[in-house]
């Protein structure tokens, strides 16, 4: 599930135009989970749907469940994107981080692992706030020259404040 592998790059040194692939493939994967956390904190649809395959899985339950929460699965992007812009609209805040990404690439599908500690401040009490620090699992798909979500499973390493209060319209 997570990317543990003991180097970043399988091309060797030896071989530029083959690390310079690798290199650029990577930069690419980690700017779908970029896109994903920008588009939410600037409610941006065009760029958070950008992060999607149409046909992509986002999976909260995991990190919803360390809290009590229920998250149903949302499949398809434009389901994601519904989901969760309309869900904060008007009346949540967030910014993303993201940190320690990890990626293993086979042909056009790829891994990414990374912590990704998201703020969500209630719009109308600043006072009522999440913070989140969640490992993320995210299978991608290579779509021309960028790279796409296809399944993405948020799991919760830790949260303060009241994550009820911000993922309950």
């Amino acid at each position: 599930m997570y990317v543990t592998d003991a180097a970043a790059l399988s091309a060797p040194a030896t071989e530029p135009a083959n690390v310079a692939a690798q290199l650029r493939d990577r930069v690419e994967i980690i700017d779908a989970l970029y896109r994903f956390g920008l588009g939410q904190d600037l409610k941006d649809a065009e760029l958070f749907a950008s992060a999607f395959a149409a046909d992509a899985e986002l999976d909260f339950s995991p990190a919803a469940a360390k809290w009590g929460g229920k998250a149903p699965l949302m499949v398809g992007r434009d389901t994601i994107v519904a989901t969760i812009l309309g869900l904060f609209d008007g009346r949540v805040d967030t910014t993303h981080q993201v940190t320690n990404p990890r990626v293993a690439v086979d042909g056009d599908t790829a891994r990414l692992t990374a912590l990704v500690e998201a703020q969500h401040l209630l719009i109308a009490d600043r006072g009522t706030f999440a913070l989140l620090k969640n490992p993320y699992a995210v299978d991608l798909v290579r779509d021309g020259d960028r790279w796409v979500v296809r399944r993405m499973r948020i799991d919760n390493a830790w949260h303060t404040g009241d994550p009820a209060a911000i993922f309950t319209a």
